[in-house]
């Protein structure tokens, strides 16, 4: 063969190998990029407490294990994909009956969690018939957690509005909620912030709970397994309780502490203008942009800006986002203000689909605008009326939260 024809068949070939190869060969993920990373600033102690709090926070439990009896889901991963929004897919169910008066959660009758699935020779729990309030959820983001937990009460009372003083309409407020023994906080009354109704307020009661009721593991600090009062005779799984030590529960609520928010898409023109109408419309009267941490024992989380796009308070959302339950003094039609943080990523880490709202029931942002009532009808109402380009301008600035 020629020596031309030769060098430009090596060539050719070299060109293909390397075209393979970057077809083949992966990446780093950027920074800010993915659910996982850790906030900056940790010591070497604190990023191997996180190090195994991730490694707990996926564990995947065996019944050997102590799964069950009930159980929804058989790891914290499962319900939280890549630590991301959950999916339709891993929903939970919670229920109970409102007389018109008063809520009853239904303990008697399993609530106020349905268990859908079980570990062999137990029956998992159905919905009792009297359940008439039923509240489907997905699993909501888990970065950003200990941020959120870092906010000082007053911060967020600062913009609570129980009465609508100021006369637009929206009224946010509080959901003071009690808290267990094992917290060491005081039972209350304090300042719910987590859960989609913000009935919880302390991360430690959130991931206690979770292990007991999503998962049927005890802990040291809750050692006792969720009751199964459908079934009309105790029952247990293989393991004795506790099943998992304090140190782990505590590694876990690090991790959780400590999980960096993804950070924001890049600000194209179009981007801007969506941000502007975002403000125009009245949508960042409840999904506030920033809040500010105080002083923390972690000093990754102490005084920084948190851009999560919410206050964190209760508002009523009108009738088609209602479903009826109550918890602490939020009412069946009343949410806490969902964070927006981390819309930018929600497909990658959700096989391709979004999914919107407490309930993951629409894939299309607009139509979670659209949802929107009660006291948010009226920003509901302006988006409606944008034109088609400033719905998309405004659709692509949510997007790159």
């Amino acid at each position: 063969m020629p020596t031309i024809l030769r060098n430009i068949t090596l060539a050719v070939l070299l060109t293909a190998a390397a075209i393979a190869c970057d077809a083949l060969l992966t990446e780093p993920a950027g920074e800010g990029e993915t659910f996982d990373a850790p906030l900056p600033g940790l010591t070497i102690v604190q990023h191997a407490a996180f190090v195994r709090g991730d490694e707990a926070f996926g564990k995947i439990f065996s019944v050997r294990e102590g799964l069950g009896p009930l159980f929804n889901q058989t790891s914290c991963e499962s319900c939280h994909p890549g630590d991301g929004r959950g999916s339709p897919r891993t929903k939970l169910v919670r229920f109970g009956f409102w007389n018109g008066v008063s809520f009853d959660p239904l303990l008697a009758r399993g609530g106020p969690q349905l268990q859908e699935r079980s570990i062999p020779g137990v029956t998992p729990e159905v919905l009792p018939p009297e359940a008439n309030a039923i509240s489907v959820r997905i699993g909501p983001p888990v970065f950003g957690l200990g941020l959120i937990e870092a906010i000082p009460d007053s911060v967020i009372l600062a913009n609570a509005d129980e009465t609508d003083a100021d006369a637009n309409g929206i009224s946010g407020r509080p959901n003071w909620v009690s808290a267990p023994d094992f917290v060491g906080m005081g039972p209350g009354p304090h300042l719910g912030r987590f859960g989609r109704k913000a009935g919880v307020a302390f991360l430690l009661h959130q991931v206690v709970n979770a292990y007991q009721q999503d998962i049927g593991i005890t802990t040291d600090y809750l050692p006792v397994e969720n009751a199964h009062p459908q079934a009309g005779v105790p029952v247990r799984d293989d393991a004795p309780d506790p099943e998992l030590s304090a140190s782990v529960v505590n590694d876990v609520v690090f991790y959780l502490q400590t999980l960096a928010p993804p950070r924001r898409g890049d600000e194209t023109p179009v981007v801007l203008r969506g941000k502007q109408l975002f403000a125009s419309i009245g949508c960042a009267s409840c999904h506030i942009p920033t809040l500010q941490t105080g002083n923390h024992a972690i000093t990754a989380l102490s005084n920084r800006e948190v851009e999560l796009f919410s206050d964190l308070l209760l508002h009523d959302m009108g009738p088609e986002l209602a479903d009826g339950l109550y918890e602490g003094v939020a009412t069946g039609t009343e949410w806490r203000t969902a964070p927006l943080w981390g819309l930018r990523l929600v497909r990658e880490f959700l096989g391709g689909a979004a999914a919107y709202l407490h309930d993951g029931r629409t894939s299309d942002l607009r139509e979670a605008i659209r949802a929107h009532g009660g006291e948010a009808q009226s920003v509901r109402d302006a988006f409606l009326q944008l034109s088609e380009q400033e719905k998309q301008a405004l659709t692509e600035f949510l997007e790159s939260l």
